[in-house]
């Protein structure tokens, strides 16, 4: 309410602001055409109110200039006309000329600055409410000239940096001369997408300041960006046509923009209504560790160690020059003390945990979205050429995924708030515990310490875990940095489940039966009682090993392991409680029950699934759930889904070996079947499968029918033929969503395993609409196995194989 009081408040200001010329009889609105010129007098304001364009003089200057400016104050410049060639006097006019360009004449006619657009038809000139003037045929939505092309010193709300890769535009912008002169100066700031995107401000052609890496949420070193998400929100686009950056402003926000000084200084900016001024929220260079190579390369800047010049070598590394740095010359950097045992296919090196820094300069850095960081780091020690690695993305909380490594020198290295992990590699004998450093934020000892008192911490869990253990012969898992699963005596459940009655079952299973349980504070539980298979020995080995793994699991999208019980050959597992049971209750049931689940719960219910599938495979394990369907997702109260019956008889981690084959027919991937191969894209089939059952009301009893059915329905634009009848034809913005699910659940499902896109990517997929997705190859059937054929259509391949999927990301 306070953000729309604001709103309207700098509306008012900004009518009061206007010229009184506004409001007499001449006045121009926000559009004007050719015949209508506007005069040095004469000013041109947003149909909001917000933005007027007209001519001003900057500073003390008495030169004229064409310029837009935010209307409650006048100093805040966004654009300028003809920044190189001013006026002189107050006889300029902007004019509209007979082959529809933009001009700005001076008092003899001759021309200081061109639109330089062209048009056969009549056009039209508009100040837009996002401060953009745009050229455009009259009638039409169609711009042909932009101001937002061609910025100045300011971005705003709307706008873009970065490159065009088709036709190779690129968007940048540019510091004034001087407050009194706003030809471009010694400044720029520009989006470097050579690696991974981050904004660098250079004086001529040396690096000054980086922004830090882009995260998928902000870039690196500004974290401050977090305390201003209720003003704004950022808006990048990764895709092979494109890499740009932008953001757009929250309805009722106050108004914000971004310059570059003349001092090579950048700020973000924000109105204050009450004060009538702007209000720095940010600014970059924000101390001396935000200049570019503080600390030279394999140097680490700490702005808190003033009594260390700021700067420190990393560990494993002294300084080039040690004279240098006692005469507090830093940017010489360091060099490592042991070189790197890699050759022959095998090393002994190690990484270094680096905790909470900007992450160094990713120009030229190697980057892969597609794997999981636990790959990136096998990846990287399996590159001799490779020095450190990180993930690429942080969107997923605590999992991070993705993969960016560095093969050139650590450069611009900071620690930060709310800063990133970076992994150093090292020789093996670097690793070793170093003796305490005198630093006033030592690093390296923290994490030694850290890990000690873990160690010890653990010893004395082991041991007080041990002797329970002989006093009660009732064990406790627990795992280092992961919450306590408490055992239970078999008689309490008795008692919770009424001696495990009949009229208690609420599921059945190959694997189990799962009643419905009331403890002794009245809280519901859920209770499996496994069924004795070959899969939990006589000892239990293999049952409380799978209990320790899923006592790790902690995620708002799968049902959490409450404790457990192993008691002679009874082997119990106890859940929490789902109200609303299993999916397939819902998507198979009749009219009714399908009725309740309407699509915008349908959309979370896919959305939600595909987080909990992804953070499975986010795991250091890598956990391969290998047997999802709809009976095994269940929905709480709020309908948010949680995925089930990962524990015991199918839970499966990539170091074991020979797996029982565990398999549920429509949902097993081909490649499981026909060859008992098992990876994660294994799951992504079975998700795939889900999704498309969600969306359809259908069930995949012989894959050719609803496989073949979604392809011909998603082929031919006939997507709501496909959805599920029970519920009502979708609104046309959600029909769009569904529409892009359905060829995600394509893709999903694809033949070959390498053609699937991983759960972190089908993630992203299904949360950035305006991502493109690239289409799906054509299945083709095998009549005797009822599955797609392993040789697809050669053609489609081929044809499909060139595209690359792309995203956009949003901070909200």
């Amino acid at each position: 309410m306070e953000a729309t009081c604001s709103h309207l408040l700098n509306l008012l200001l900004s009518l009061l602001l206007l010229s009184p010329r506004a409001f007499s009889a001449g006045a121009v609105a926000d559009t004007f055409s050719k015949g209508r010129n506007i005069t040095d007098n004469e000013t041109l304001v947003s149909a909001d109110g917000a933005f007027t364009l007209g001519f001003f003089s900057p500073g003390v200057s008495t030169k004229r200039f064409l310029g837009i400016w935010f209307t409650v104050s006048r100093d805040a410049v966004c654009w300028v006309a003809n920044r190189d060639l001013p006026l002189n006097g107050k006889s300029g006019v902007l004019v509209v000329s007979d082959t529809g360009s933009l001009l700005v004449l001076d008092s003899s006619g001759q021309v200081a600055w061109s639109s330089n657009s062209t048009s056969t038809s009549p056009v039209e000139a508009q100040l837009l409410n996002s401060g953009n003037l745009v050229v455009r045929n009259r009638g039409s939505a169609h711009i042909l000239w932009q101001s937002f092309d061609y910025p100045s010193k300011v971005m705003l709300g709307g706008m873009k940096v970065g490159k065009d890769f088709w036709n190779g535009n690129e968007w940048y912008i540019t510091s004034w001369r001087s407050a009194d002169d706003p030809s471009p100066g010694a400044y720029r700031r520009a989006l470097d997408t050579s690696g991974l995107p981050d904004n660098v401000v250079w004086q001529g052609n040396v690096k000054k300041y980086r922004a830090g890496p882009w995260n998928g949420r902000w870039f690196s070193g500004i974290p401050e960006v977090l305390t201003y998400t209720n003003v704004m929100e950022y808006q990048m686009v990764i895709s092979p046509r494109e890499i740009t950056y932008g953001y757009i402003v929250k309805p009722g926000a106050p108004f914000t923009y971004i310059v570059l000084l003349d001092t090579g200084v950048v700020r973000r900016m924000v109105w204050d209504a009450s004060a009538r001024k702007w209000q720095v929220y940010f600014q970059g260079p924000r101390d001396v560790c935000d200049d570019y190579g503080k600390c030279g390369a394999f140097g680490l800047c700490d702005a808190s160690a003033a009594s260390t010049s700021f700067c420190s070598c990393l560990r494993g590394f002294s300084p080039v020059s040690p004279s240098a740095w006692n005469l507090r010359d830093t940017s010489g950097g360091c060099r490592r003390n042991v070189k790197l045992d890699c050759g022959n296919g095998a090393t002994t090196d190690g990484f270094l945990l680096v905790h909470g820094v900007k992450l160094p300069d990713a120009h030229n850095v190697s980057v892969d979205r597609s794997i999981t960081v636990e790959e990136c780091r096998a990846r990287c020690l399996a590159n001799c050429s490779c020095l450190a690695y990180s993930a690429a993305d942080i969107r997923g909380g605590d999992i991070r995924s993705g993969c960016v490594m560095w093969t050139d020198d650590i450069m611009d290295l900071r620690y930060v708030d709310h800063g990133q992990d970076l992994y150093l590699r090292l020789a093996e004998s670097e690793l070793q515990p170093p003796s305490p450093p005198s630093s006033s934020r030592p690093f390296p000892t923290a994490l030694v310490v850290g890990a000690s008192v873990a160690s010890l911490a653990v010893i004395i869990l082991i041991l007080s875990v041990l002797v329970v253990i002989r006093r009660r012969r009732r064990p406790t898992i627990s795992l280092s940095g992961n919450p306590t699963v408490p055992s239970v005596e078999l008689s309490s459940l008795k008692e919770a489940t009424r001696d495990f009655s009949e009229s208690n079952i609420i599921g059945r299973g190959a694997f189990g039966v799962v009643y419905e349980g009331h403890l002794p504070d009245g809280t519901k539980v859920a209770v499996k009682r496994i069924i004795q298979s070959p899969l939990v020995d006589e000892g239990g080995e293999a049952f409380m090993r799978e209990v320790e793994v899923m006592s790790k699991l902690r995620h708002g999208n799968l049902v959490r392991l409450l404790s457990y019980c192993k008691d002679g050959n009874e082997r119990i597992l106890v859940y929490e409680y789902m109200k609303n049971k299993s999916l397939n209750l819902y998507i198979f049931g009749n009219s009714k029950l399908r009725a309740l689940l309407n699509w915008e719960r349908r959309l979370k219910i896919i959305r939600g699934v595909a987080k909990g599938v992804a953070y499975l495979h986010g795991l250091s394990e890598e956990v391969i759930h290998r047997d999802l369907k709809p009976s095994n997702i269940l929905l709480d109260d709020n309908w948010r889904p949680k995925i089930a019956d990962f524990g015991t008889a199918k839970l499966f981690v990539v170091d074991q070996t020979d797996p029982t084959l565990v398999q549920t027919v429509g949902y097993t991937a081909p490649e499981y079947i026909m060859e008992q191969h098992l990876t994660l894209k294994c799951d992504v089939y079975s998700f795939g499968v889900i999704l498309l059952e969600i969306a359809s009301g259908r069930r995949n009893r012989t894959t050719p029918m609803l496989l073949s059915y979604a392809w011909e329905s998603w082929n031919q634009h006939k997507i709501n033929e496909f959805l599920d009848s029970a519920v009502a034809q979708p609104e046309p913005e959600l029909m769009f969503e569904l529409e892009r699910c359905v060829q995600i659940g394509l893709l999903c499902m694809q033949q070959l395993p390498e053609d699937r896109p991983t759960m972190y990517v089908v993630v992203t997929m299904l949360n950035n609409n305006s991502s493109q997705i690239r289409p799906p190859k054509r299945p083709l059937f095998d009549s005797r196995t009822s599955s797609p054929l392993r040789e697809a259509d050669r053609s489609t391949q081929e044809a499909s194989s060139t595209s690359r999927e792309s995203y956009t990301v949003y901070l909200t």
